[in-house]
C-alpha cells in the first residue's frame, strides 16, 4: 500500500512539473504576441493615431472605445528616445511597454505633470552618460529608463464629451515620438 501511495505521490508531482512547464513555455512559443500586434502598426519613430474602437469589429489590442490613442515604437539602440507634446486639460495617461508587452513605465497627468508631455526614454548605457553629464537633456524633462532597447509608448486620451473626441485626437496627432533632433 505505501509502496503505491508514494507511485501516486511520484505521478502527481511529475504530472505538476510537467504542467507549469507547459503553462510557462507556451506564450514564448506563440507566433503572435501584443508586441506582433503592435509592429503591425508600423508606429516606428512617430506618434501614430489609432483609428477608433467600433463596437463589433476587430480589436487586436483590446483597447477602449471611449478613449484616443496614440502609438510609437522606439529602438534606444539607435540613440535616446523622446516623447512631447501639449496635450487637452483633461485625463491622460501614457505606458510604455516592452517586447513581452509588460508595461515598464506609466504615468498620468494626475502625477504631477499638467498639461505638458516631456519624457526621455533612455537605456542603461544612456542613463550612465546621462549621469556622468555626457549627454544633455532639457530642463523639465521626464526621465525614464528602460530596461530593453526595443518600446512601445501607448499615450490615452479620455474626451470628457464625444464631441470633443476630434479636437483630442488632432491634439494626440500633433505630439512627438522619436529621437530627438
Amino acid at each position: 500500500m505505501i509502496r503505491f501511495l508514494l507511485w501516486l505521490v511520484g505521478g502527481v508531482v511529475l504530472g505538476g512539473i510537467i504542467h507549469i512547464i507547459v503553462i510557462l513555455t507556451l506564450p514564448s512559443l506563440a507566433e503572435e504576441n501584443l508586441w506582433t500586434r503592435i509592429e503591425a502598426f508600423e508606429a516606428d519613430n512617430r506618434m501614430l493615431l489609432l483609428p477608433p474602437v467600433v463596437a463589433g469589429e476587430p480589436n487586436p489590442l483590446g483597447l477602449d472605445p471611449a478613449i484616443v490613442y496614440g502609438l510609437c515604437q522606439l529602438d534606444l539602440a539607435e540613440g535616446p528616445g523622446y516623447v512631447s507634446g501639449l496635450l487637452p486639460n483633461a485625463f491622460w495617461s501614457v505606458a510604455l511597454y516592452n517586447e513581452a508587452g509588460v508595461v515598464t513605465y506609466s504615468t498620468t497627468n494626475r502625477d504631477g505633470i499638467g498639461q505638458v508631455l516631456e519624457i526621455g526614454i533612455f537605456n542603461a548605457a544612456q542613463t550612465r552618460l546621462l549621469a556622468q553629464q555626457q549627454l544633455d537633456v532639457a530642463e523639465g524633462v521626464l526621465v525614464v529608463e528602460a530596461a530593453s532597447d526595443k518600446i512601445a509608448v501607448l499615450v490615452r486620451l479620455a474626451p470628457p464629451h464625444e464631441a470633443m473626441r476630434q479636437r483630442f485626437a488632432d491634439v494626440l496627432a500633433q505630439t512627438q515620438c522619436g529621437p530627438r533632433p
